[in-house]
């Protein structure tokens, strides 16, 4: 069953709660973990969007694009410096690409659980109301 907006952004926020200190993953895996697969880009608008005071903290910088980049933020921005120092902070090694990318190698620091491994903490809710107060 799809997930409603609140439903999805918790679902996004349980998730990466979840991915282990030094380690990440990719906006795409996270949208496979939490059965909306098709839904990479939204992952990465719900975290643009997190509160910056969420309690308990979501660490948004563990997760990448499938390259193993980190997003640009667009110009003037300063969100991919902020994103490397969090990650360096916990010890994950970021290379600069020839292109003034930062990369991160996904053999060594990706964090990719299979599908129902995780407990994304949030169930969606059946559509026309099937299952709900009816007789078996």
């Amino acid at each position: 069953m799809p997930l409603d907006g609140d439903q999805f952004h918790a679902a996004v926020y349980n998730v990466v709660r979840q991915i282990p200190p030094q380690r990440v993953t990719s906006y795409g895996h996270i949208a496979k973990l939490i059965g909306m697969p098709a839904y990479s880009r939204h992952v990465g608008q719900a975290l643009k969007f997190l509160d910056p005071n969420a309690n308990p903290p979501v660490p948004w910088h563990r997760v990448l694009a499938a390259s193993g980049t980190i997003s640009s933020r667009g110009p003037g921005t300063d969100g991919a410096s902020r994103q490397r120092d969090a990650l360096v902070a916990e010890g994950v090694d970021v290379t600069t690409t020839r292109a003034g990318d930062f990369k991160i190698d996904l053999r060594v620091y990706g964090w990719f659980p299979a599908v129902g491994s995780v407990d994304i903490g949030v169930e969606a809710e059946e559509e026309n109301g099937e299952g709900e107060g009816e007789d078996d």
